[in-house]
């Protein structure tokens, strides 16, 4: 699972207080940057908020669980399936294709090509 946006942005309130006396005590809008409030993230439109990489038999419960997520978020959002192999660039057969032709390195979570040049091709790197 990787989640794609994270809760950098600080917001900040400036209070004010509703109370009788209240105007000696405030100074309106001057010095209004605020005191900082909460954090959020900020996600634009058709921006990908989370994803899971599993295997094809559990799918089924993998975009379940994504819609029992939705949820917990503000707005609309849409469970997609990807075309892509877990987390890597690669379409699903080009991925099987390369790998039947040994062409995948093996970096983690995902993968490059060896795309046959460069200096790990003529050290004849291998997975």
């Amino acid at each position: 699972m990787r989640i794609r946006v994270h809760p950098y942005h600080v917001l900040r309130i400036n209070k004010m207080l509703s109370c009788a006396g209240a105007d000696r005590l405030q100074t309106g809008m001057r010095g209004a940057f605020g005191k900082p409030y909460g954090l959020c993230a900020r996600v634009s439109i058709g921006q990908v908020m989370v994803s899971i990489r599993c295997k094809e038999n559990v799918v089924p419960v993998a975009s379940e669980a994504l819609r029992r997520a939705m949820y917990k978020f503000p707005g609309r959002q849409r469970v997609m399936q990807s075309k892509k192999w877990g987390f890597t660039s690669l379409l699903r057969q080009e991925y099987l294709d390369l790998k039947a032709q040994g062409k995948i390195i093996y970096c983690g979570a995902h993968c490059r090509v060896n795309r046959g040049k460069g200096p790990a091709f003529q050290r004849g790197m291998k997975n």
